[in-house]
């Protein structure tokens, strides 16, 4: 029986040096600095992935605040309010219904004594057309595939038209216009307009209404150097 106690005795000592040992290993283990330093970045990581989260939240929210501001009656007011400039600036190209003016030299003989240049279209016979189509509300004009702005020229050089700075023109010259075409063609064609004062000399003019005209943007550059907006930058 005294046998026995002393076995339990010795049993319980080296369970309890077993325990103590175990218990010290695990502490050191986790005292030791790699495996503290891994602990800290993985709360690091896991706090960022939540503000990550936070962020994404945040820019679905404004996509679809922006998604709804686009959608709404002001922004397709601007959006076609810039269309409309575009348009009038020549940077688009447009369709629409419209006429073909077609201007060339007469192909009468001048008589003993007249003057040979009243039986040829000058650059101011050209210009006049064009003033009168846009008289008569042309919104779009061409002349020969080329698209032509507020800013220009028709000017005479020899026996060509200049135009857009650098464009040289021959005849004949096709003149393109968008815009009603019974208000273009009554204006070309009134009593005593420029149709009538041309063809007096022999010039020759056709004018075609057509349903779907084509004009071309504008290929130039377009630069101001004097001109730019009243009341200052801001206003």
């Amino acid at each position: 029986m005294k046998k026995l106690s002393w076995t339990f005795m010795l049993a319980g000592l080296i369970l309890g040096l077993m325990l103590a040992v175990q218990f010290r290993l695990a502490r050191d283990v986790q005292e030791v600095p790699s495996i503290k330093q891994t602990q800290t970045l993985a709360a690091e990581v896991a706090q960022a992935r939540k503000e990550r989260d936070d962020l994404q939240r945040q820019v679905n929210d404004l996509r679809a605040q922006l998604d709804q501001a686009a959608a709404g009656p002001r922004v397709k007011a601007l959006k076609e309010e810039l269309n409309r400039v575009r348009i009038l600036a020549g940077m688009v190209e447009v369709v629409g219904p419209g006429v073909e003016v077609t201007l060339n030299d007469s192909n009468r003989a001048a008589r003993p004594g007249e003057n040979p240049n009243l039986y040829v279209l000058h650059d101011e016979d050209v210009l006049k057309i064009i003033n009168e189509l846009k008289a008569a509300g042309a919104e779009a004009l061409a002349i020969n595939g080329r698209r032509l702005l507020a800013t220009s020229e028709i000017r005479c050089i020899g026996p060509t038209i200049l135009t857009n700075r650098n464009q040289r023109l021959t005849p004949p010259f096709v003149i393109a216009a968008i815009g009603d075409p019974d208000n273009l063609i009554g204006s070309l064609r009134m009593r005593g307009g420029v149709v009538e004062q041309l063809q007096f000399w022999g010039i020759q003019v056709d004018i075609k209404r057509v349903e779907q005209l084509r004009i071309p943007a504008y290929a130039g550059g377009v630069r101001l150097e004097y001109a730019k907006p009243a009341g200052g930058e801001g206003q």
